[in-house]
C-alpha cells in the first residue's frame, strides 16, 4: 500500500488542491461559497473549471459527468469528453464554467411521483460546491442537485441541503442566546456505519433469487449459523481482508476517512465504519462506498450482498446513522461535557432532539422504510418497528431531576474498577450503549440504527435536521423573549421533559413487554412499509416541511407514490421469481427424485421381496406431499399476482402487496425449504445457506 497520508485525496478535488491550482481570489470566492453558501458567478466558476478539467486530465481523466443522487436511492451518471471541435478537423479539452455549473439530464425516466411525464424530459443537475469533485474509472464526477424543469426536488440531495440550511440557522440562534457570537453556522455531522455479506461470486451467480433481487428467497437454515458469537469481531480471513484492504485504499483515494473495518455477527457479514463529517458529504461518500465495495468485491472473486435481510433466520445489514451537531468553531453541540447538568445549552439542544423524535416518530420510521428493511426491523439484530430514544442512566437522571425541580450530582471523572490490579483504570463513559434502541445517545451523538443497509442515508438525515430545526425555532422563539434567562431555559427544559418523556426507553426493545408498554404510552408500531408511508402526507408533517423550505406538498406527495411504487416492484420482482424458481427447478427436481425413489423400491423388491422399502416408500410420500404443497402454493401465488397487476390504485396496490403476496411467499417457502432439507446435496439445484456462508474460504 502507497504512503497513506500522501494516498489520501489524491483523486478529490480538495481544498489543498483548490488552493495550489486557483487564483488566490477565485478560491476565496470559492471558499465563501463553501463555507457561508454565498452565490459563485460564472466568471468564478470558468475559472474553476479549467482548473479542475486540467487537474482532471493530468490525473488520467478523458470524460467529465454530473454525478447526481435520483430517487431510486442510488446514483447515476452521464459521461461527456473534455473535446471540442477545432480547426483542420482537430479537437481540444475544454471544460466550462457552464458546463461545471449545469447539466441537463433526461428527467423523464426517473421516478417523479408524477412531476414529469415521458414527453417531459428536461431536467437540470446543478454544481454543489461544497461536496468536492474527484475521480472515479477515469471520469471526473462533479456532485450535482437534480431538478425538473419546474424546480422540483428529484433526488436525495436538494431536500438534504435544505435540511441542513434550515437545523443551521435555528441552531445559531440559541447558541447566540448564550452568548457565543462568534459562531457564523452549524452543521449536523454523520458517520455511517456500514454492514454488508460477503459470498463466493462463483456460488452467488448459481442462485437467480440473488442474482434478481439481492436475496434468498429459499433455503433452510444450516446446523450452524451464529449460535456461537463466534464471528463477531474474529480474525479476518485472508480474501476478506485483501478486499477490506483494497477497498480502504480506493475510498481513501477519493478523501474518505473509512476508519474502522471488522467482521459482524452473522457468517459472511462485515462492518466498515467511517470518520463523522458533514452530513452532505457523509451521503455523498455512503453512496460512493456502497458502489465501491460492490466492485471491488467483485475483482476478489465475490459479490458483496448490501440487501438488508439476505438471508432468513440470519442477522440482516443495517447502517447506523450517528448524527451529531457541530460549530465552525469545532465544537459538538451534542457533548454534555464532565458536568452536563450544568451545561445548559447542551440541554437545550438535547430536548430539542428528544421533543423532535416523539413529534415526528412517524416520520422518522417512513425514513427506514423499505421492502428490504421490514423484513430485518424488529428482528434479533435491529430495532424494532417502535421508535424510542435511549438516553441512558446519567442522562435520565439529570433529565428527571430538572423535571422535579431536585438538585443532581454528576459522576465527573468516575473510573471503572475492572477488578485486575495490572489493568489501567478506565474513565467511565456517561452512557452505556443500548444496540436495541432506534435512537440512542452514544456519548456526544445520536445513532439512529433503523436505516437499512442499501438505503442512503439522506431520508433519514432530511428527517432529523428539520424536525430538531423546528424545535430548535420554537425554543429561540421563547428564549429570545424571556426576560430572566436563566428560569425560562429551565421552565423550557422542564415542560418539554414532562411533555416528552414518553419517547424515552433504556430498557430492552426486544422484549414483548415493551410492545405493550409502548402502546399504553401512545407510541406508534408502524410495522411495515405500508403502514409507515401513510404518514407522510399528514398535514402536520406537510406542514414541517413547508414551513422551512425543506419540501413542498408536491414533492412529497410525489414521494409518497414512489415509496409505494418502489416497494410494489420490488416485492413484484420478488415473487415472480419464487415461481420461477419453483415451476422450472424445485418442482421438476423433487419429481424427479420421488420417481428415483420409487423405482429403486421397485428394483429392491424385484430382486429381494423380503428386503424392507419402507424408507424410499416414507421419503418418496413426504417429498410428493410437500412437493404437492409447492406446486399449490406457487398456483395461489401466481393467481395472487395476476390480480396484483390489475390494482390501478397506487396505495392500494401496495397494500395487497402487503397484506396478500407477501404472506403467499412465506406459504410458498416453507415447503420448499421442506424439499431442500430433505433432498441430497447433488439434487438441490442451488448452493444452501451453508454453501453460501461459508463459500469464502481462508
Amino acid at each position: 500500500m502507497k504512503n497513506i497520508p500522501e494516498l489520501f485525496g489524491s483523486m478529490c478535488f480538495n481544498e489543498v488542491v483548490m488552493k495550489e491550482r486557483l487564483p488566490e481570489r477565485t478560491y476565496k470566492a470559492l471558499k465563501k461559497t463553501i463555507d457561508e453558501n454565498a452565490p459563485l458567478s460564472e466568471d468564478v466558476a470558468s475559472v474553476v473549471a479549467d482548473a479542475m478539467k486540467d487537474w482532471a486530465i493530468e490525473n488520467g481523466a478523458v470524460y467529465y459527468t454530473h454525478w447526481f443522487q435520483p430517487l431510486t436511492g442510488a446514483t447515476a451518471e452521464k459521461h461527456d469528453a473534455f473535446i471540442a471541435p477545432a480547426s483542420g478537423g482537430k479537437v481540444i479539452m475544454e471544460f466550462s464554467g457552464k458546463e461545471l455549473i449545469k447539466g441537463e439530464p433526461d428527467a423523464s425516466s426517473f421516478p417523479s411521483g408524477g412531476l414529469r411525464t415521458t414527453c417531459e424530459a428536461r431536467g437540470y443537475t446543478a454544481w454543489d460546491p461544497t461536496s468536492y469533485a474527484f475521480i472515479k474509472n477515469g471520469v471526473l464526477c462533479i456532485p450535482t442537485a437534480f431538478c425538473s424543469f419546474g424546480g422540483h426536488a428529484l433526488d436525495k440531495k436538494t431536500p438534504l441541503l435544505r435540511s441542513m440550511e434550515a437545523v443551521s440557522k435555528q441552531a445559531l440562534r440559541i447558541v447566540r442566546l448564550f452568548g457565543f457570537t462568534d459562531i457564523k453556522k452549524i452543521e449536523s455531522t454523520v458517520g455511517a456505519e456500514q454492514e454488508y455479506f460477503l459470498i463466493d461470486k462463483e456460488a452467488a451467480y448459481k442462485r437467480k433469487d440473488i442474482t434478481y433481487t439481492g436475496r434468498t428467497l429459499f433455503g433452510s437454515n444450516p446446523p450452524k449459523g451464529q449460535e456461537l458469537d463466534d464471528h463477531y469481531f474474529g480474525s479476518l480471513k485472508k480474501r476478506v481482508s485483501d478486499f477490506m484492504d483494497e477497498v480502504n485504499e480506493e475510498l481513501w483515494k477519493l478523501g474518505i476517512m473509512a476508519k474502522t473495518k471488522h467482521n459482524e455477527v452473522a457468517p459472511a457479514q462485515h462492518e466498515l465504519a467511517p470518520i463523522f463529517v458533514s452530513t452532505n458529504l457523509a451521503t455523498d461518500q455512503n453512496q460512493l462506498t456502497m458502489e465501491i465495495m460492490k466492485r471491488v468485491a467483485l475483482k476478489h472473486g465475490m459479490v458483496c450482498l448490501l440487501h438488508e435481510k439476505p438471508f432468513a433466520g440470519v442477522n440482516g445489514s443495517g447502517k447506523h446513522n450517528n448524527w451529531s451537531l457541530s460549530t465552525d468553531t469545532g465544537f459538538n453541540l451534542l457533548n454534555p461535557g464532565k458536568t452536563p447538568s450544568e451545561n445548559a445549552e447542551f440541554l437545550v439542544f438535547l430536548c430539542a432532539v428528544i421533543k423532535a423524535v416523539d413529534e415526528y416518530q412517524d416520520l422518522l420510521r417512513v425514513s427506514a422504510a423499505s421492502a428490504g428493511n421490514d423484513h430485518r426491523l424488529g428482528a434479533d439484530e435491529a430495532p424494532p418497528a417502535v421508535i424510542s430514544m435511549f438516553l441512558g442512566e446519567d442522562l435520565d437522571a439529570v433529565l428527571k431531576a430538572i423535571e422535579n425541580d431536585e438538585h443532581h450530582k454528576d459522576k465527573a471523572g468516575e473510573k471503572m474498577d475492572i477488578g485486575a490490579v495490572v489493568l489501567p483504570d478506565l474513565p467511565k463513559d456517561n452512557t452505556d450503549r443500548n444496540r436495541t434502541s432506534p435512537f440512542a445517545f452514544t456519548g456526544n451523538k445520536f445513532e439512529f440504527r433503523m436505516v437499512g443497509s442499501n438505503q442512503s442515508i439522506a431520508d433519514a438525515n432530511v428527517v432529523i435536521n428539520t424536525a430538531v430545526a423546528k424545535e430548535l425555532d420554537e425554543f429561540a422563539t421563547e428564549l429570545e423573549q424571556a426576560k430572566d434567562f436563566d428560569k425560562a431555559v429551565h421552565d423550557l427544559l422542564k415542560r418539554t421533559i414532562k411533555a416528552h418523556k414518553r419517547i424515552i426507553f433504556n430498557g430492552n426493545g426486544y422484549d414483548e413487554s415493551w410492545q405493550q408498554e409502548a402502546e399504553k404510552r401512545g407510541l406508534l408500531n408502524l410495522k411495515t412499509t405500508v403502514d409507515a408511508v401513510e404518514h407522510l402526507l399528514d398535514e402536520k408533517n406537510i406542514a414541517l416541511y413547508e414551513k422551512y423550505g425543506v419540501y413542498t406538498r408536491e414533492e412529497l406527495e410525489a414521494n409518497y407514490e414512489i415509496y409505494l411504487e418502489n416497494y410494489s416492484k420490488i416485492i413484484h420482482i420478488e415473487a415472480s421469481s419464487m415461481i420461477k424458481m419453483s415451476q422450472k427447478e424445485i418442482i421438476p427436481m423433487s419429481i424427479e427424485y420421488v420417481k428415483e425413489l420409487c423405482e429403486a423400491a421397485c428394483i429392491k423388491k424385484q430382486c429381494n421381496p423380503a428386503i424392507s422399502t419402507f424408507a424410499e416408500e416414507d421419503l418418496a410420500q413426504k417429498l410428493s406431499a410437500q412437493s404437492e404443497l409447492v406446486y399449490k402454493a406457487t398456483e395461489e401465488l401466481e393467481s395472487a399476482m395476476h390480480r396484483a397487476e390489475k390494482i390501478t390504485d397506487i396505495h392500494e396496490q401496495a397494500r395487497y402487496y402487503c397484506d396478500e403476496i407477501l404472506p403467499l411467499m412465506k406459504a410458498l417457502r416453507k415447503p420448499a425449504d421442506e424439499i431442500e432439507f430433505a433432498s441430497p446435496r447433488y439434487k438441490w439445484p442451488y448452493p444452501t445457506y451453508g454453501d453460501l456462508l461459508l463459500s469464502v474460504k481462508e
